[in-house]
């Protein structure tokens, strides 16, 4: 039976402030961005009466539940990122001695 030696340098894990802004932050100027682009090609009024005509959405509640979303997106592709690049080594121990 053979023992994994630890790691000889492991990152300490971060701050939960600094885990939060490196995902919101990202993904809050990607919103901005992609909001700009696409309300310069789309009327929000237009796209209310395409999808929810009954609805009473004024142009800013339009540009607002866009840029949500936008920021919703955003913040999962970030989110998921984050997931992905956390070291190995946290997760890859070796086995307690039986």
């Amino acid at each position: 039976m053979s023992v994994f030696a630890p790691p000889p340098f492991d990152h300490p894990p971060r701050p939960l402030a600094q885990r939060i802004g490196a995902i919101a932050w990202p993904s809050f100027f990607a919103a901005c961005v992609a909001s700009m682009v696409f309300f310069a090609f789309v009327d929000p009024l237009d796209l209310r009466d395409i999808t929810f005509p009954d609805v009473d959405i004024s142009r800013s509640m339009g540009y607002t539940i866009a840029f949500f979303m936008f920021w919703l997106a955003t913040a999962s592709s970030s989110l998921f990122t984050w997931l992905l690049l956390r070291p190995a080594s946290r997760f890859n121990r070796a086995l307690p001695p039986e």
